[in-house]
């Protein structure tokens, strides 16, 4: 089990830029230096007052509802909401994402703080330097793109790597077409609609000779195969996933081929009887996509799974 690097941390957030376009009242309740620090996201729902989000609690902003019209001078700010109803703040890291009605009018936002920390990854920069694909878990809101962003910089600018980013609904470099200076040297490509992901990881590969290719967010059984082709061409992979640890990911019918997938094997009486098991048995399918992953269990709480092949066979073997 890791725990927090004692190197320095540095944390640039923009919040301005993101309370800017937030209204007046709300913009007020978030003045102080206190109602900032540790901020997750505002919530703005039609009908209902604003709400200010923190790691395990929640803290109403002003005592007036929002109205449409507050909801629709925000959305007027904002850059265009993508097919996942995400939308960015050109050169930051904040995204805002859309609640909408049935006529596809906006109802609701939630307004999520995108920050950078610098220093973040010390506690595994040594897993980095060895070269094998590495995977990311956890709960949402532990900081999985914080510490991605801070890897795909460290891995560029430190340890000289050519990088490209595969940014998905602009979450790691940020909205507009010039990347957030959080990911260092390395590149960036975007991705127009969510189901075409595991094409630009592919497209990444062929097209622009990366030696390591960092994605977040890989959900879909077509991006776990795209993430094997990669491995299996020699390229590095830096990934987040679903799943809050890796027996999660084991039991997972469509991401368990990243860490090796599972197949039902019947054993011979006397492998069996040497066993002590039943004669039909769960055994892992091949060598995991990812050789090392990373439960992250808190911001400064991590558990390090050196050897993932390892662990998924005595996973199943109970």
């Amino acid at each position: 089990m890791a725990s927090a690097p004692t190197s320095p941390q540095r944390i640039t957030d923009d919040l301005d830029r993101l309370l800017e376009v937030l209204p007046e009242a709300v913009r007020s309740a978030l003045g102080s230096a206190e109602a900032r620090e540790q901020l997750l996201e505002v919530v703005l729902d039609l009908g209902r007052i604003p709400e200010a989000r923190y790691p395990g609690r929640a803290v109403p902003l002003g005592a007036n509802p929002i109205e449409r019209s507050d909801l629709a001078a925000v959305v007027e700010q904002l850059g265009t909401f993508g097919g996942d109803n995400r939308a960015g703040i050109e050169r930051t890291l904040h995204r805002i994402s859309a609640i909408r009605n049935r006529s596809g009018d906006v109802v609701g936002l939630t307004c999520r703080v995108g920050r950078a920390v610098f220093g973040t990854v010390a506690m595994v920069r040594d897993l980095m330097d060895s070269g094998q694909s590495l995977l990311l878990m956890g709960r949402p809101g532990v900081g999985k793109t914080t510490a991605l962003r801070e890897i795909a910089r460290v891995l560029a600018d430190e340890l000289d790597k050519r990088v490209v980013v595969i940014d998905t609904s602009n979450e790691i470099a940020g909205d507009g077409d010039i990347p957030h200076p959080a990911i260092g040297r390395a590149r960036r490509m975007q991705v127009t609609r969510p189901e075409l992901q595991h094409q630009v990881m592919i497209e990444a590969v062929e097209n622009h000779m990366p030696e390591i290719i960092v994605i977040d967010e890989i959900g879909t059984e077509l991006e776990a195969q795209a993430a094997r082709t990669i491995a299996e061409r020699g390229v590095m992979l830096v990934a987040t996933a679903h799943g809050n640890e890796l027996a999660n990911l084991v039991k997972n019918p469509t991401l368990s081929d990243l860490v090796g997938g599972i197949e039902s094997v019947t054993l011979g009486d006397e492998e069996a009887r040497r066993r002590r098991t039943q004669k039909t048995v769960l055994e892992r399918a091949a060598e995991p996509t990812f050789p090392m992953a990373v439960e992250m269990h808190s911001r400064d709480r991590w558990l390090v799974h050196r050897d993932v092949a390892r662990t998924v066979d005595l996973l199943l073997r109970g």
